[in-house]
């Protein structure tokens, strides 16, 4: 029948369906990414858009609201939306001429599902690494999360496949120091993104190769779900 067709379609190392483009994902989300990033320099109201979706603990907002906004007060979305958002044109560069060097690897050998994945639970744990260690009034916001994630699944991917891990150590290396040595950059989001690439990436690659597709998913589940209990034990200790 159609399963034994659909099973003989290449696979990627992670077990995905081999593409025809394998940089589309990439693509997508830099498209997404330059295109909010033009939205908040073509609105009046700029610091407003960033405040409703910036990545912010539990603050009084810059533009004198008489309530209190932020991830504790359940506004859960700016976990994801923070990771989306850039402000000035330095950051948004590096971070999508990051995700072009980095992104079309990682989707080729993942294939696209798993590579969606990866990014997105990695920009999440950026914004929780936040949530949990800067002060909850300090706003930030940028891909750098998901991004470290894929810093991250890079460093996972050399090992699997045996690859020569210096280049990759190199640029790591470069990264942390820029990460630590810059006054104004959240480096929480930096480290939670890479811890969580890792972690995901592990599952993606390691997965045996029997019960795969469960292993994979599960991995991002628990990783999901313990990103989850994070942000309930920090909302309890603000509120």
């Amino acid at each position: 029948g159609p399963r034994t067709a659909r099973d003989a379609r290449p696979r990627t190392l992670a077990g995905g369906v081999v593409q025809g483009d394998p940089r589309l994902f990439t693509k997508i989300l830099i498209a997404l990414n330059l295109a909010v990033f033009l939205l908040v320099q073509a609105v009046p109201d700029q610091q407003r858009l960033l405040d409703d979706l910036e990545m912010l603990g539990r603050a009084l907002p810059y533009y004198g609201a008489d309530h209190l906004v932020g991830v504790a007060e359940g506004e859960w979305y700016r976990l994801l939306t923070a990771a989306f958002l850039h402000q000035e044109i330095w950051h948004i560069a590096v971070n999508m001429l990051s995700l072009w060097f980095l992104g079309p690897a990682i989707e080729s050998m993942l294939g696209r599902a798993r590579f969606l994945a990866l990014y997105l639970i990695a920009a999440v744990g950026g914004s929780v690494a936040s949530y949990l260690f800067a002060a909850p009034n300090a706003a930030s916001l940028g891909a750098s999360g998901a991004i470290f994630g894929l810093f991250g699944a890079t460093g996972i991917l050399v090992l699997r496949v045996r690859a020569d891990v210096r280049p990759f150590v190199a640029l790591l290396v470069i990264n942390l120091i820029i990460t630590f040595g810059w006054s104004n950059i959240a480096w929480q989001a930096h480290i939670g993104g890479l811890v969580v690439g890792v972690l995901v990436a592990a599952g993606l690659v390691y997965a045996p190769r029997r019960h795969r597709a469960l292993v994979q998913w599960g991995t991002c589940a628990v990783v999901l779900a313990g990103l989850v209990v994070c942000v309930l034990a920090r909302t309890a200790a603000l509120t």
